[in-house]
């Protein structure tokens, strides 16, 4: 079938969106950009004296420590730039973090595990039920990188054709899965890692306190119950919003023909390759809980608890299990090894320890663009340090939203909000996050926001605009998907599709996150929503 060569211009707010969008630089580019703006900004600031009192850290002599304005151009940060150059991009947080979990989902993609479940999961679902088991299987498809976009969302269009119903309405349901429920998930996964990086390299940073780690499941409790309000509101506008206004489907013949071809069932091979993946994936499970609580506990901090931590109040469940937390990515390496290794042995996509290597040195090719991102985000963010700029408007920022009155709840959902706008124009979750991070992470911890908090917030906002902004690098695909059946469907057809559930998806998650605070309720283990900071002593005049 032929499908348009060109989208329609989009018109109004759309439109802008798009034409905007369209002139910004590659996200790298951006980044350079932004520290040729940095660098003019810090001298200004340091030839103005820009200033901000340091809330924990006296003097020797007593008084209150001043944090000022540092120009980048100074001789000591020109040194620390070529210098630690190596450093600078090597101790990127995110960096390890993304590269391990990917080595191992590297294999469970490449293998056929990752699609084989997904078109498992969803090819025996109840048509009563097909809607949310897509949704569903969507956002679980996360963990997938991007297999989902690639093979569940054409799937979920043959699944409703072959039902009688509209398969632009699957095609909707799932692209809202995917992409809209981005940070919705039962557990943990490579999105987590890339965030908490970032945010653990702004709590680094920010000169607030020493030794606070933020876990890759800093975010559990938080995005599970995302992911249980998520699925039943995508079933709810597919059924009774989007696919009433699509009419009633009648496929042509050579459609009928298409989709019957797709669809078709596992081999034994691959039915048992997934059996077999879920036996390799307990066994993991099985060691970090032996681990945990068998002979030695080495992912137990015994010294947490140790005689003195207790009548200091260092001791607590949250430092004790801090080593599990911490060996959390590895769980994901390991879990995504075996399990698409396991899958591969028995489908036949690996047959030796070679298909193996291959598949992981497959995977980190993938991520060559993101090396040379996290370069350009990795001195973008230690510079906005060097200057000490991150700090003082964090600040100064903090001590304006106090004065404003505005309850933290609040702060937090205009957060959330926020990061919808800018997602329409910035899409990387990556790069606005690392723009994001250094000022709004200090900032919410001087309010009383932890750095898991802040990661929260603006997860939720990330995700809910995704599905209408053209500049999302999946949009165009999903136009083609969706050609399939509509031959005339063009960029404004989807992005007046998809607009209501964006709209649901940010009123749900601001109401969730605003909720979420008032409850003060732990955002993962070991994580809690409020943050104290330490106390400091009393300021002596001299």
């Amino acid at each position: 079938m032929s499908v348009n060569d060109t989208a329609p211009a989009q018109k109004g707010f759309l439109g802008f969106v798009e034409r905007t969008g369209n002139k910004l630089p590659d996200p790298v580019f951006l980044f350079f950009y932004l520290i040729g703006g940095l660098v003019l900004i810090s001298i200004l600031c340091a030839v103005l004296g820009v200033s901000a009192p340091h809330p924990t850290q006296l003097n020797p002599d007593g008084s209150t420590m001043i944090v000022r304005a540092d120009s980048l151009l100074s001789a000591a940060n020109i040194q620390r730039l070529w210098v630690d150059m190596p450093k600078t991009f090597t101790h990127f947080h995110p960096l390890g973090y993304v590269l391990i979990v990917m080595l191992g989902a590297g294999v469970a993609e490449r293998s056929g595990l990752f699609a084989s479940g997904m078109r498992a999961a969803v090819r025996g679902a109840p048509t009563a039920l097909l809607t949310p088991v897509v949704a569903l299987i969507a956002m679980l498809s996360n963990h997938a990188s991007d297999a989902g976009y690639v093979v569940l969302i054409p799937l979920a269009g043959i699944l409703f054709a072959a039902a009688g119903r509209h398969p632009i309405a699957g095609i909707a349901a799932a692209f809202a899965g995917v992409s809209g429920g981005f940070s919705a998930n039962i557990t943990p996964g490579q999105l987590d890692a890339l965030l908490f990086g970032i945010t653990q390299q702004a709590v680094d940073n920010s000169g607030l306190v020493e030794g606070l780690n933020v876990n890759i499941a800093g975010n559990w409790f938080f995005i599970s119950v995302l992911m249980v309000i998520y699925l039943p509101l995508i079933w709810f506008v597919t059924d009774k919003i989007v696919e009433p206004r699509l009419g009633k489907w009648v496929p042509s013949e050579q459609q009928a023909k298409d989709f019957g071809e797709d669809d078709k069932p596992l081999e034994p091979a691959q039915k048992k390759g997934i059996r077999n993946a879920g036996l390799a994936s307990l066994a993991v499970i099985a060691l970090w809980a032996f681990m945990t609580f068998g002979p030695g506990t080495p992912l137990i901090s015994e010294e947490a608890c140790a005689p003195g931590t207790i009548e200091s109040g260092a001791c607590s469940i949250h430092a004790t299990l801090a080593p599990l937390y911490q060996s959390l990515v590895a769980a994901f390496f390991l879990l995504f090894l075996f399990a698409g290794w396991a899958y591969g042995a028995a489908a036949g996509t690996v047959k030796n320890h070679r298909d193996l290597v291959a598949m992981m040195a497959e995977a980190m090719k993938d991520m060559g663009y993101y090396l040379v991102l996290a370069f350009a985000a990795a001195h973008f963010v230690a510079m906005f340090g060097w200057s000490n700029l991150g700090f003082i408007t964090a600040v100064h920022g903090a001590n304006t939203i106090e004065a404003s009155g505005l309850p933290l709840p609040v702060v937090l959902g205009l957060m959330v909000i926020f990061t919808g706008l800018l997602n329409l124009f910035v899409g990387s979750a990556s790069a606005k996050w690392a723009l994001m991070a250094p000022v709004l992470v200090p900032m919410l911890m001087l309010l009383g926001v932890s750095p898991e908090g802040a990661t929260a917030a603006y997860r939720v906002g990330d995700g809910a605009t995704n599905i209408i902004t053209p500049l999302m690098v999946y949009f165009p695909l999903i136009l083609i998907f969706a050609q399939r059946w509509v031959k005339d469907f063009g960029l404004g057809s989807l992005t007046a599709l998809m607009l209501p559930y964006s709209v649901w998806l940010l009123i749900t998650g601001v109401i969730l996150t605003v909720g979420w605070f008032y409850l003060g309720i732990d955002l993962g283990p070991g994580a809690p929503i409020e943050f104290n900071m330490p106390a400091a002593p009393a300021a002596v005049t001299p």
